[in-house]
């Protein structure tokens, strides 16, 4: 009867000696993970204006930040929503191209994020709005053995210029950022 009391008390114990090693995520409550998405070169955006097929399209954000639309020209998209496209569009469509436009546009393909360093599998990964640096480790196939999981470095161009910062795990992503994990000390 003893022995068999000592066996579920040690089973208990080595249960949760397993579940002091699980450290999960803090909860994050940032602006960036519910903000709308914001476009820019790379991006691949489908464009449908209901009833004009010939400038229903596929559209990738150039270099300077536009797309080319037939008709009315060059549409600066950068730094703008996918809403705050559509409204452009549909304003310079009504100035003498097509009576009341209905504009919808989606963000097809994002630009990708790159990580780097002690991750499984490195490389470049598909973004999507809303990731985390928890959920991009997660992607590039999770840390290696020799992590420092505390933070990720990353660079991240912003007003033109790149900068490197720290990250925590629950910490948003943006497209184009590159995440660099670092082997750890000990």
């Amino acid at each position: 009867m003893r022995f068999a009391i000592i066996t579920k008390v040690v089973a208990a114990l080595a249960l949760l000696a397993g579940c002091a090693t699980y450290d999960p995520a803090m909860l994050v409550n940032h602006g960036d993970l519910v903000a709308p998405y914001r476009l820019d070169s790379g991006d691949q955006l489908r464009m449908v204006v209901f009833g004009q097929d010939n400038l229903s399209n596929t559209y990738i954000v150039d270099q300077a930040g536009a797309i080319s639309v037939p008709l009315i020209g060059n549409v600066s998209v950068r730094n703008r929503s996918t809403a705050e496209v559509a409204n452009l569009v549909k304003a310079k469509l009504q100035k003498g191209f097509v009576r009341d436009p209905n504009v919808s546009i989606e963000v097809v393909r994002y630009r990708p994020f790159f990580a780097m360093g002690e991750v499984a599998a490195a490389g470049q990964y598909s973004f999507a709005p809303g990731m985390t640096v928890q959920s991009a480790i997660a992607t590039a196939g999770g840390f290696t053995p020799r992590a420092d999981k505390r933070f990720v470095k990353v660079s991240r161009r912003t007003g033109g210029e790149v900068e490197t910062i720290s990250l925590d795990m629950t910490d948003p992503i943006k497209p184009g950022d590159t995440l660099y994990v670092q082997e750890r000390i000990f």
